[in-house]
């Protein structure tokens, strides 16, 4: 079992990076392996709607950072969590041009697994930044793991976050949930054909 962590954060080892490392440890001591794949400074090309990936399987553009988050999807992940700084009251832009791109050319091999997301910020727009992530989930029939309280941690300085007691609980705590998940879920439910209607005929 594995479950794969996207740093969304600039900041390879800022506060992000300390809270998925958090959700990580605990997915660890519950048995379950776990990869942390960080976005880095570079720019990150947003979709472009082309609609290649329907037909090949994967993203048109061919940057490193898109191809090893595909291989880690492709070579089987049992769930995903994702998180991001706030910017603004939101996730990180480069973050969400990955993720448009992801989930638009990996769906398939990303539905049904158990999903969250985490923010930091220094002190608001926490919970819009998480609401604008999960979205992600709840349009491709992911499951979307719980904590105890919304995985949204405080810290502005590198290091800040580990001292957020309350958020680096609220990540353990997810870990467990997400560990739980993983080993509960059998199968998949049985689907409809999807219908797709336009508000303009």
């Amino acid at each position: 079992m594995k479950v794969l962590l996207i740093n969304g954060s600039p900041r390879e080892r800022g506060n992000t990076f300390t809270a998925l490392t958090e959700v990580a440890e605990t997915l660890n001591a519950e048995g379950i392996e776990t990869e942390i794949i960080s976005i880095g400074k570079k720019a990150v090309q947003g979709c472009i709607a082309c609609g290649m990936c329907g037909r090949n399987g994967r993203c048109t553009f061919q940057d490193d950072l898109y191809n090893r988050v595909l291989r880690a999807v492709k070579d089987g992940i049992d769930g995903l969590v994702v998180g991001s700084p706030v910017y603004y009251g939101g996730p990180n832009g480069s973050l969400c041009a990955l993720l448009d791109r992801l989930f638009y050319s990996l769906g398939a091999a990303l539905q049904y697994k158990p999903a969250a997301s985490v923010v930091v910020c220094r002190r608001g727009g926490a919970s819009a930044a998480f609401d604008r992530l999960n979205k992600y989930y709840t349009i491709l029939n992911m499951p979307v793991v719980s904590s105890q309280y919304w995985n949204m941690v405080y810290g502005q300085t590198p290091g800040q976050a580990a001292q957020d007691e309350e958020g680096m609980q609220t990540m353990r705590t997810l870990g467990r949930n997400m560990a739980w998940m993983i080993k509960q879920l059998k199968g998949r439910p049985e689907r409809e054909a999807p219908l797709r209607t336009n508000f303009i005929r």
